[in-house]
Protein backbone atom coordinates (compact mmCIF):
# COMPACT_ATOMS: atom_id res chain seq x y z
CA UNK A 1 0.00 0.00 0.00
CA UNK A 2 0.93 3.46 -1.03
CA UNK A 3 1.24 6.01 1.57
CA UNK A 4 1.89 9.86 0.54
CA UNK A 5 2.95 12.59 3.10
CA UNK A 6 2.27 15.95 1.77
CA UNK A 7 4.24 19.17 2.91
CA UNK A 8 2.34 20.28 6.81
CA UNK A 9 0.00 22.84 5.55
CA UNK A 10 1.06 25.37 8.04
CA UNK A 11 4.58 25.41 6.66
CA UNK A 12 2.81 25.61 3.63
CA UNK A 13 0.82 28.20 4.19
CA UNK A 14 2.95 30.54 6.10
CA UNK A 15 5.62 30.49 2.92
CA UNK A 16 2.15 31.30 0.52
CA UNK A 17 0.99 33.97 2.97
CA UNK A 18 4.17 35.27 3.41
CA UNK A 19 5.00 35.87 -0.71
CA UNK A 20 1.60 37.38 -0.65
CA UNK A 21 2.34 39.77 1.89
CA UNK A 22 5.51 40.97 0.51
CA UNK A 23 3.77 41.34 -3.16
CA UNK A 24 0.42 42.57 -3.28
CA UNK A 25 1.12 45.95 -2.76
CA UNK A 26 3.88 45.89 -6.08
CA UNK A 27 0.55 45.07 -8.55
CA UNK A 28 -1.55 47.78 -6.55
CA UNK A 29 1.36 50.97 -6.44
CA UNK A 30 2.74 50.02 -9.71
CA UNK A 31 3.01 52.60 -12.94
CA UNK A 32 0.48 52.35 -15.50
CA UNK A 33 2.88 51.42 -18.39
CA UNK A 34 4.22 48.34 -15.85
CA UNK A 35 0.63 47.36 -14.43
CA UNK A 36 0.22 44.34 -17.00
CA UNK A 37 3.90 43.19 -16.30
CA UNK A 38 3.66 43.39 -12.12
CA UNK A 39 0.52 41.25 -12.31
CA UNK A 40 2.26 38.90 -14.73
CA UNK A 41 5.12 38.44 -12.51
CA UNK A 42 3.15 38.48 -8.99
CA UNK A 43 0.81 35.33 -10.49
CA UNK A 44 4.22 33.57 -11.67
CA UNK A 45 5.44 34.24 -8.62
CA UNK A 46 2.24 32.43 -6.83
CA UNK A 47 2.48 29.89 -8.92
CA UNK A 48 6.14 29.46 -7.86
CA UNK A 49 5.77 29.49 -4.65
CA UNK A 50 2.76 27.12 -4.79
CA UNK A 51 4.91 24.55 -6.85
CA UNK A 52 7.95 24.52 -4.78
CA UNK A 53 5.84 24.18 -1.54
CA UNK A 54 4.31 21.09 -2.81
CA UNK A 55 6.78 18.29 -2.50
CA UNK A 56 6.24 15.19 -0.94
CA UNK A 57 7.01 11.65 0.67
CA UNK A 58 5.91 8.90 -0.51
CA UNK A 59 5.97 5.16 1.03
CA UNK A 60 5.05 1.56 0.10
CA UNK A 61 5.99 -2.13 1.11
CA UNK A 62 9.86 -1.67 -0.72
CA UNK A 63 11.25 1.76 -0.49
CA UNK A 64 10.60 5.64 0.22
CA UNK A 65 11.01 8.12 -2.11
CA UNK A 66 10.84 12.39 -2.23
CA UNK A 67 9.05 13.83 -4.75
CA UNK A 68 9.60 16.71 -6.00
CA UNK A 69 7.93 19.44 -8.15
CA UNK A 70 9.25 20.17 -12.21
CA UNK A 71 10.18 23.63 -10.86
CA UNK A 72 11.62 22.63 -7.88
CA UNK A 73 14.25 20.23 -10.05
CA UNK A 74 14.41 22.75 -12.10
CA UNK A 75 15.72 25.01 -9.42
CA UNK A 76 18.16 22.32 -7.96
CA UNK A 77 16.00 20.49 -5.35
CA UNK A 78 15.82 16.77 -6.63
CA UNK A 79 13.69 13.74 -5.33
CA UNK A 80 15.43 10.65 -4.21
CA UNK A 81 14.44 7.21 -3.67
CA UNK A 82 15.88 4.51 -1.27
CA UNK A 83 15.27 0.89 -0.93
CA UNK A 84 14.26 0.66 2.73
CA UNK A 85 16.82 -2.95 2.58
CA UNK A 86 19.63 -0.41 1.80
CA UNK A 87 18.81 1.87 4.58
CA UNK A 88 21.64 1.49 7.80
CA UNK A 89 21.17 4.03 9.83
CA UNK A 90 19.72 7.51 10.81
CA UNK A 91 22.39 10.75 11.40
CA UNK A 92 21.87 13.55 13.06
CA UNK A 93 23.27 16.95 12.62
CA UNK A 94 22.67 19.91 15.02
CA UNK A 95 21.32 23.32 13.27
CA UNK A 96 22.43 26.60 14.31
CA UNK A 97 18.80 27.90 15.18
CA UNK A 98 19.36 24.47 18.58
CA UNK A 99 16.87 22.02 16.62
CA UNK A 100 18.15 18.34 14.85
CA UNK A 101 18.22 17.21 11.29
CA UNK A 102 18.19 13.89 10.35
CA UNK A 103 19.89 11.66 7.23
CA UNK A 104 19.09 7.85 6.17
CA UNK A 105 22.51 6.62 5.71
CA UNK A 106 22.77 4.02 3.16
CA UNK A 107 24.76 1.20 2.12
CA UNK A 108 26.44 2.81 0.04
CA UNK A 109 27.16 5.78 2.69
CA UNK A 110 24.89 8.14 0.68
CA UNK A 111 23.13 10.23 3.14
CA UNK A 112 19.41 11.42 2.43
CA UNK A 113 17.48 14.36 4.31
CA UNK A 114 14.57 12.89 5.80
CA UNK A 115 11.93 15.26 5.59
CA UNK A 116 10.63 16.60 9.28
CA UNK A 117 8.06 19.11 7.67
CA UNK A 118 5.49 16.55 6.71
CA UNK A 119 1.94 15.64 7.95
CA UNK A 120 0.85 12.89 9.89
CA UNK A 121 4.81 12.81 11.29
CA UNK A 122 4.21 10.23 13.63
CA UNK A 123 2.53 7.89 10.76
CA UNK A 124 5.35 8.75 8.55
CA UNK A 125 8.01 7.81 11.31
CA UNK A 126 6.42 5.07 12.24
CA UNK A 127 6.32 3.67 8.78
CA UNK A 128 10.09 4.07 8.88
CA UNK A 129 10.99 2.41 11.62
CA UNK A 130 8.61 -0.77 10.91
CA UNK A 131 10.58 -0.49 7.81
CA UNK A 132 14.00 -0.20 8.77
CA UNK A 133 14.25 -1.20 12.62
CA UNK A 134 15.66 1.82 13.28
CA UNK A 135 14.49 3.92 16.06
CA UNK A 136 12.76 7.27 15.12
CA UNK A 137 11.76 8.46 18.39
CA UNK A 138 14.41 11.30 18.24
CA UNK A 139 12.72 12.83 15.05
CA UNK A 140 10.23 15.44 14.79
CA UNK A 141 9.08 18.38 13.81
CA UNK A 142 12.26 20.69 12.18
CA UNK A 143 10.94 23.94 14.44
CA UNK A 144 7.37 24.18 16.47
CA UNK A 145 4.74 24.32 14.58
CA UNK A 146 3.47 27.68 16.79
CA UNK A 147 6.21 29.35 14.93
CA UNK A 148 5.09 28.15 11.12
CA UNK A 149 0.86 29.25 12.60
CA UNK A 150 2.33 32.63 13.94
CA UNK A 151 4.73 33.97 10.60
CA UNK A 152 0.75 32.64 9.16
CA UNK A 153 -1.04 35.35 11.11
CA UNK A 154 1.69 37.73 10.99
CA UNK A 155 1.55 37.45 7.12
CA UNK A 156 -2.05 37.66 6.59
CA UNK A 157 -2.20 40.67 8.84
CA UNK A 158 0.34 42.58 7.17
CA UNK A 159 -2.10 41.72 3.82
CA UNK A 160 -5.20 42.98 5.40
CA UNK A 161 -3.03 46.05 6.18
CA UNK A 162 -2.18 46.47 2.91
CA UNK A 163 -5.13 46.43 1.38
CA UNK A 164 -6.95 48.69 4.17
CA UNK A 165 -4.23 50.83 3.58
CA UNK A 166 -4.90 50.82 -0.46
CA UNK A 167 -8.26 51.11 -0.37
CA UNK A 168 -8.42 54.19 2.46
Amino acid sequence: MIEKFKTLFFVKSSLISLYLALTIPIPLISNNNLKILSIFTFILGLYLIISITSDYVETCKNKISYRTSAISKALGKKGWEILWKDIKLIKSFPTSQGSKVFYFNTNNNDNFLIPQRVESIEKFLSIVNKNTGITTDEISYLSPLWTYKLLTLLSVLMIVGELFAFLS
